[in-house]
C-alpha cells in the first residue's frame, strides 16, 4: 500500500483531537500562528496577553489571548514541519478556533525574489506525508484563501507575489534535480507546512490563511542563506504587524 492510498474517509479516526483538547470558554475565533519565539516575545512585551491554554509537543506551547485594535486574537508558536503543525492546529480547533493565519519564512526557487519578499501561496506541491491523510492523492493542493489574502495585502499596500510553493518534509533532501522539477511545475518557493495545513483545513472545513516571506535561495549553483538565521528584530516586528493587521480583516 502506497502513501498515496492512505486517505480514508470511510471510517473514524481512532484518536480524535477532542480526546486530547477540550473546548475553552471564550476562546479566540481567529488564531495567529508563528514559528518564532521572537514573535511571541514581541506580543508579550506589547499587548499584555493572557495565557489561556497550552499545546503539548514534547514541551509546553502556550496559547495567548490579547486584543489588537479592539479585536480579540489568539496566538501560539508552532514547530517546523507539516505533521506537527497540523496536529497542534487540530488541537487549537478543538478548543474553539474558527480560522487560522499561519506565517513564516520560506526558501525561494527564483533568485529574483529578494530576501523579505512576501509570497502568497496559491497551491502547494505535496512532497510530504500529512496531506495524504486529509485528502485524496494529487500533485498539488489548492489554497482557497489566497484570493482573500491578496485583497488584504492590497488594502494594506504591501507588495507581494502569488505563486505555487513546494512543501517538503525533508529539509536536507532538497536535491538539485527536485529543485529543477518543481521550478518547471511553476513553484517559486519551498516550505515545510503549506500542503499539510491546507489539506487539514479542507478536511475540517476551516479556513486556513498563509503568507510567506523569503529568506534563503535555492536558485543557483550553490545555496545562498541570505537572511536565514539573521533576521533583524525590526523585520520580526514588521512581520507580526502585518499578521495582526491581516488577522483582524479575516
Amino acid at each position: 500500500m502506497s502513501i498515496i492510498d492512505t486517505f480514508d474517509d470511510q471510517s473514524e479516526a481512532v484518536v480524535n483531537p477532542g480526546h486530547i483538547a477540550k473546548p475553552v470558554e471564550n476562546f479566540p475565533e481567529t488564531l495567529v500562528v508563528t514559528f518564532k519565539a521572537q514573535i511571541t516575545d514581541i506580543v508579550k512585551a506589547n499587548y499584555t496577553p493572557e495565557e489561556i491554554q497550552h499545546l503539548f509537543a514534547s514541551f509546553r506551547l502556550p496559547i495567548y489571548k490579547f486584543r489588537y485594535k479592539g479585536h480579540p486574537l489568539g496566538l501560539y508558536m508552532t514547530v517546523v514541519g507539516g505533521a506537527a503543525t497540523v496536529a497542534l492546529m487540530e488541537e487549537a480547533l478543538a478548543m474553539g478556533a474558527k480560522r487560522v493565519l499561519i506565517f513564516g519564512a520560506c526558501g525561494v526557487l527564483d533568485g529574483r525574489l529578494t530576501a523579505g519578499r512576501f509570497i502568497l501561496p496559491t497551491a502547494a506541491y505535496r512532497d510530504e506525508g500529512t496531506s495524504y491523510h486529509y485528502m485524496p492523492a494529487s500533485d498539488f493542493v489548492d489554497v482557497p484563501t489566497a484570493k482573500r489574502m491578496g485583497e488584504i495585502f492590497g488594502e494594506l499596500d504591501i507588495p507581494f507575489v502569488f505563486g505555487k510553493t513546494w512543501t517538503t518534509d525533508a529539509f536536507y533532501r532538497e536535491t538539485r534535480n527536485n529543485v529543477e522539477r518543481r521550478k518547471r511545475e511553476g513553484c517559486i518557493a519551498v516550505d515545510m507546512e503549506c500542503a499539510s495545513v491546507m489539506a487539514a483545513g479542507r478536511f475540517r472545513n476551516v479556513p486556513v490563511y498563509q503568507f510567506l516571506y523569503a529568506e534563503d535561495s535555492l536558485d543557483g549553483e550553490t545555496w545562498d542563506a541570505r537572511t536565514m538565521g539573521s533576521v533583524p528584530p525590526s523585520d520580526n516586528e514588521k512581520y507580526l504587524r502585518i499578521a495582526l493587521e491581516t488577522a483582524i480583516r479575516l
